[in-house]
């Protein structure tokens, strides 16, 4: 059987370090990408960094009690904590929105602007 990486057990998950995990801009966009609350594989994260640093990122995550990852293979699976999410909902819930929303804003088209003449 495949080794699946430890997760902290819920008695254990702490605010102080759900707030550190979300201390990073990278951090944020992957929580805006798993705000969906659907499984994810890695490929799904567009953050621009390079791939041991995502997986140092998604590490982070993992140990703070945000994310819960599964193996299937060589492929892995993210998803957030429900149990973390019940905990800190009115938290983590706002969090999500705000990113969620950060996101949509920095997608959307922006106009273009001409400088003013003289």
């Amino acid at each position: 059987m495949p080794r699946q990486p430890d997760h902290p057990d819920p008695e254990d998950i702490q605010l102080a370090r759900l707030f550190s995990a979300l201390g990073d801009p990278a951090r944020l966009r992957i929580m805006a990408v798993l705000a969906d609350r659907s499984e994810h594989q890695r490929e799904d994260f567009t953050v621009e960094v390079a791939p041991s640093t995502l997986s140092h990122h998604m590490k982070i995550l993992r140990e703070a009690g945000l994310t819960r990852h599964r193996f299937e293979g060589t492929r892995c699976f993210v998803s957030l904590r429900t149990d973390t999410l019940e905990r800190f909902s009115a938290v983590l819930n706002s969090t999500l929105e705000l990113v969620a929303a950060d996101e949509e804003e920095a997608a959307a088209p922006r106009p273009h602007h001409r400088p003013a003449q003289s």
